[in-house]
């Protein structure tokens, strides 16, 4: 395919609205715009697709691995680009490896690898997210207890220096464990902070939302829950009018009720948004995987410790959509922008990512009419056809 061309024959989700019997002109891998009708500019190959929709390419904001890959496991550009390559065929063109709670040490190899994957341009590489240590040992849910510690100078500072060399550096803390003023020093350095693995309360929360903090970590798992006298941080995530709240969407980590109660009570500017936190199982027959030394097990659609306790998800971004749009019942533009959009705007990334409109990454996911995927596009180039 050349860099310039035009896709038609597939009904166009631009982010915001449908574009009927309309063309996808894309050039130089960005979205140049979409052309109303069935003539196309002079000089561009034309994509013919046989139905269904093109909406903009997913984005996932936690991605423990895939293709057989933990990030943990092996901090390095390889890795990554073997969890970006995983996911792609289900639709997700911009990703944030997630390092889970480890040791300082491999924290800096993963940010040196993140580093490195940044400047050669890894095809869906986003940045990274770090969840982790600073939790509460409350609420530590799959991550390892001995890893988990408080922030200090020094973890701050790297984390500041960190983002300096990564496109988006999310991540999530626990007020347990880190001070407002932190929150603050490293927001105003472009830090995007998510609260999770928490048990603090809703005032802490809104306090930390009033330092800089903007999103929420899997909404309802690893946190203090609504109560009477206690809305909890599921309380301050939906009552908020700034937290952005990801949301996996598998059936397990979630009850489809809850989810559909929180859809309905979520206020002001920040959405929920989808995330797999996905682990290496995604694109592999695996059975069965460590993480930190501990065996993790594939059994009936979710990965388990064995005690029992969740560990990430086996979720892929298109499975995510399916399920709000089916089981939940949104309408479909709507589990769409979830998927896409709303996680866009979650890292300041939607004036090119979550959208197809002039000057967009040219960002692309080809669904079919049941919502399977037939095709994708990373800027500009089709790097999965089904």
């Amino acid at each position: 395919m050349t860099e310039n061309f035009a896709i038609v024959g597939a009904r166009i989700f631009d982010g915001q609205a449908w574009h009927n019997r309309s063309a996808l002109i894309v050039r130089q891998g960005v979205v140049e715009r979409i052309e109303a009708g069935s003539e196309v500019p002079a000089g561009l190959e034309v994509v013919e697709l046989d139905g269904g929709m093109i909406a903009p390419g997913f984005v996932d904001l936690q991605v423990n691995g895939g293709g057989g890959v933990m990030l943990n496991d092996a901090p390095s550009v390889a890795a990554i680009r073997t969890i970006c390559e995983a996911h792609a065929p289900f639709g997700t063109t911009a990703l944030l490896p997630t390092l889970i709670t480890d040791t300082p040490e491999l924290t800096a190899e993963a940010v040196a690898a993140g580093a490195e994957a940044a400047r050669e341009k890894v095809p869906g590489f986003l940045g990274l997210h770090l969840e982790g240590p600073h939790l509460s040992l409350a609420r530590k849910g799959a991550h390892d207890p001995k890893l988990i510690r408080p922030m200090t100078d020094a973890d701050e500072a790297a984390l500041v220096a960190a983002r300096e060399k990564l496109p988006v550096l999310l991540t999530t803390i626990a007020p347990e464990s880190v001070e407002p003023g932190r929150v603050a020093r490293l927001a105003q350095a472009d830090v995007v902070v998510s609260l999770g693995h928490t048990d603090s309360g809703y005032v802490t929360a809104q306090a930390f939302a009033e330092a800089g903090a903007t999103m929420v970590t899997h909404l309802f798992n690893a946190m203090s829950q609504i109560g009477n006298r206690e809305p909890g941080v599921v309380g301050a995530a939906i009552d908020g009018q700034s937290f952005y709240a990801g949301l996996i969407a598998d059936g397990i980590h979630v009850h489809p009720a809850a989810m559909q109660i929180a859809m309905k009570a979520k206020k002001g500017d920040g959405k929920i948004f989808l995330v797999t936190d996905a682990m290496a199982t995604i694109g592999t027959d695996m059975k069965s995987f460590t993480l930190n030394g501990r065996l993790i097990k594939r059994e009936n659609g979710s990965l388990r410790l064995e005690d029992g306790t969740l560990a990430g998800a086996d979720l892929d971004m298109i499975s995510a959509v399916r399920f709000m749009h089916k089981t939940i019942g949104l309408m479909l533009e709507d589990a769409l922008k979830m998927a896409s959009l709303y996680p866009a705007e979650a890292v300041g990334q939607d004036g090119r990512l979550g959208r197809l409109m002039t000057g967009s990454a040219a960002n692309i996911v080809h669904l079919s009419d049941d919502l399977s995927v037939q095709g994708v596009w990373i800027e500009g180039t089709k790097v999965f056809s089904n």
